[in-house]
């Protein structure tokens, strides 16, 4: 087993990569589309985050800039999608491309922004805290925050029409409802929570790159699906809470095939297995599920007769 520090670097990462799950929970669950535009708002996030922190902007303050700033990709998706009718696929991609030219401009056209001497909001926890826990801390609580705040929007008149787009599409249109503002919306809450989930990974590794982004949209589906395999979805709260704890679980399953000796350049493949069996084992699960009820209603009409 990997040591304790590890571990403990690995449920930090979660925490961060737990936010990144929740966007994508947003676009691929509740609205039912798959969003590429994930592996460039992330970095938007993560330059932005990195520029205000380096020209010494409270780094709080430098997260709500990346959450805006990936909202902004997120919105622009949304519109292409929505006005110009692009298909959803195309449009995060094409907006996925033209952000690496954003991303440039946003970091002064330098392909990485250090924060060696720069304040984070890890190195302002670490002087409160023992710097073992101060990341998970500070991570922990800004996850939940994130959890309330979506919890209590989903919940809200406004929410249930945004979860009832990606259920029923057509009903929300006969309801008067337009159908393309919740998408668009969608997309906009979606990547401004990768581009949040971005800042705290540029503070927390101390720097922003231009190709962080590479896969980004893998880990998070593997992150949502690994997470409502192992810790269920019978509530939206467990939802919520099952795409973030299923972060903090691939963070682990990564950190181990790291310490077992697997190479760093074979983390794509660990990932696409994860999702690969986290899929199958879904399935496994839904059929089951169908047997039991199978064998319910055999017995209550057997009972009956």
């Amino acid at each position: 087993m990997m040591t304790m520090t590890a571990l403990l670097g690995a449920v930090e990462l979660g925490t961060i990569y737990a936010i990144l799950a929740l966007g994508i929970f947003l676009s691929f669950r509740t609205l039912n589309m798959p969003d590429l535009t994930v592996d460039g708002s992330i970095v938007t996030g993560m330059a932005t985050s990195a520029v205000m922190c380096a020209a010494g902007i409270n780094p709080y303050i430098s997260l709500i800039g990346a959450f805006i700033t990936g909202g902004c990709a997120g919105l622009l998706t949304g519109v292409l999608h929505t006005r110009f009718r692009i298909q959803a696929i195309l449009a995060g991609i094409l907006v996925m491309l033209g952000s690496y030219s954003i991303n440039l401009r946003i970091m002064g056209k330098a392909p990485n922004v250090p924060l060696v001497n720069s304040e984070t909001i890890y190195t302002m926890a670490d002087r409160i805290m023992p710097s073992k826990f101060s990341g998970i801390v500070i991570g922990a609580v800004l996850l939940a925050a994130v959890i309330a705040l979506l919890f209590m929007f989903l919940k809200t008149r406004l929410g249930f029409v945004f979860r009832a787009t990606g259920d029923n599409e057509d009903m929300v249109r006969a309801s008067g409802v337009s159908a393309d503002s919740m998408k668009v919306l969608g997309l906009a809450l979606s990547n401004g929570l990768v581009g949040l989930s971005g800042g705290m990974l540029a503070q927390n590794q101390g720097f922003a790159d231009i190709s962080s982004g590479t896969g980004m949209m893998v880990i998070g589906l593997a992150s949502v699906i690994l997470g409502e395999v192992v810790f269920g979805t019978s509530t939206l709260l467990r939802r919520l809470i099952s795409a973030s704890l299923g972060a903090v679980l691939y963070r682990i399953i990564i950190s181990q095939a790291l310490y077992l000796g697997m190479e760093s350049s074979d983390l794509k493949l660990v990932s696409a297995v994860i999702v690969a069996a986290a899929l199958y084992l879904g399935v496994l699960g839904e059929r089951g599920a169908r047997i039991r009820r199978r064998r319910n209603s055999n017995g209550k009409a057997a009972s009956n007769s």
